[in-house]
């Protein structure tokens, strides 16, 4: 195996991009450069960009060492958000740990999907004293609902998780975007700890789990191995949590309330299914993400 960088080498940040892109691509490491440039800047404290600005500046030997134990827990397929604590999403940056899911590009249409809705309930109505309440069942590390309140900022918004620790991330994401006190964030289990007897909300959002238990550990094991399996596992045939959601829902919708929901991109009809046997909503809408896959559903209260 090809020795990693030696400390009694001169190495340039420029040499050691170029070394380090071509020591993944040699072990079949995902986006060699792009993780490379991540880590080193990581590493050194600095931008990506100043990277190419300082290209010719050798690194000093702790600063290499630093690199190395990082591109030793890439090599360990440890997914490169985890290994800098943070991930972009809807040009946002959020903090992330094992303990929550890495926001995925998929999970934006998501996002966009909510954003317009709300934005065509907001112009059919001039009440601007009743703002509308959206809640976020599944939060994670707090993406999707952040990215929606920091886009419509004028609304109230809610988001629901069963883990305590994936709480604290999102508590801390919700903070470092100046919206602690828009978004309130509370423990539970989708929808049973919510009261039934008051429907309280317009809009319901969620990317739940929906991969079938055995085929989680065939997944790549930046996935398998790191990602937390409570965010990932949707029981025998990836549609538990579907059930779940879809067939509570309406009792805390407000009338004309709406679900919007991503789903797997095979998992179209079956999710029809169960939206129709459910026999509480209409206008059933399919959207694709920008790889042309189906990959979110609304749905509105009868």
């Amino acid at each position: 195996m090809e020795k990693q960088p030696e400390s009694r080498t001169e190495w340039t940040i420029l040499k050691l991009l170029n070394w380090t892109s071509n020591y993944f691509k040699s072990h079949n490491i995902d986006s060699p450069r792009s993780a490379a440039e991540i880590l080193l800047a990581h590493a050194l404290k600095i931008s990506r960009i100043d990277l190419y600005l300082r290209y010719d500046q050798p690194l000093l030997s702790e600063e290499l060492a630093e690199f190395k134990k990082l591109i030793k827990r890439r090599i360990n397929r440890e997914p490169v958000a985890y290994i800098v604590g943070m991930k972009e999403f809807w040009s946002m940056d959020f903090n992330v740990t094992k303990d929550v899911l890495i926001p995925r590009p998929d999970t934006e249409s998501l996002v966009e999907a909510a954003i317009t809705e709300i934005s065509h309930r907001s112009a059919k109505t001039e009440d601007t004293q009743h703002p509308l309440r959206i809640l976020d069942a599944g939060a994670g590390s707090g993406a999707i609902i952040l990215a929606v309140a920091a886009n419509n900022p004028d609304h109230a918004y809610f988001a629901i998780d069963t883990s305590f620790k994936a709480l604290r991330i999102a508590r801390k994401n919700a903070a470092h975007h100046n919206l602690d006190r828009k978004v309130r964030f509370f423990c539970g289990n989708w929808l049973t700890s919510l009261n039934p007897a008051v429907p309280l909300f317009d809009l319901i959002l969620s990317n739940p789990p929906y991969i079938p238990t055995d085929t989680i550990s065939g997944l790549m094991p930046e996935i398998s191995k790191y990602e937390p399996k409570s965010a990932l596992d949707g029981g025998s045939n990836g549609l538990e949590s579907f059930s779940q959601i879809i067939c509570n829902a309406h009792k805390h919708l407000k009338p004309h309330g709406a679900v919007i929901l991503e789903i797997g991109h095979n998992q179209k009809e079956q999710v029809r299914k169960i939206i129709v046997d459910s026999a509480h909503y209409k206008d059933i809408m399919f959207i694709k993400d920008y790889s042309g896959h189906d990959r979110v559903v609304k749905i509105r209260l009868k």
